[in-house]
């Protein structure tokens, strides 16, 4: 697994960035979750990948997990959370933007702090929900 070096101490990092590379790698886990339940084509992978991503997708998942969080891992959420962002999402709410970012930004974390078993155990949590929502 690539863990690129960013900073010594994560609380330094800036939380947009946390939150750019949290992205990428649920970006990735949702691709191959997906991936594992259907061999479609790819126009209907990319739209039922599109759901996992979606940032109210995200809200949900980060609204129920966050009971399991660590204290150090909800700061990482809140700090994602409460990052003045220069964009909005089109598609979501303020608050599902921003709770979807604080999901971001703490996977980014948990990833560049190299702890892959916490981070593929609250991605598939949020996978369960997700997919508990879709019946």
């Amino acid at each position: 697994m690539i863990i690129p070096f960013i900073a010594a101490d994560l609380r330094e990092v800036n939380p947009s960035v946390l939150a750019y590379i949290g992205d990428s790698v649920y970006e990735l886990y949702a691709r191959c979750h997906v991936s594992e339940r259907t061999a479609s084509n790819s126009g209907k992978m990319h739209k039922l990948n599109v759901h996992y991503v979606s940032a109210a997708s995200q809200a949900k998942a980060a609204n129920a997990v966050m009971e399991e969080l660590t204290e150090e891992e909800k700061e990482y959420f809140k700090r994602g959370r409460n990052s003045n962002s220069p964009t909005m999402s089109k598609n979501a709410s303020p608050m599902d933007y921003m709770n979807a970012t604080g999901f971001e930004a703490l996977l980014g974390y948990l990833f560049l702090n190299n702890q892959g078993d916490r981070l593929d155990y609250i991605i598939q949590r949020s996978f369960e929900v997700i997919d508990s929502e879709q019946g």
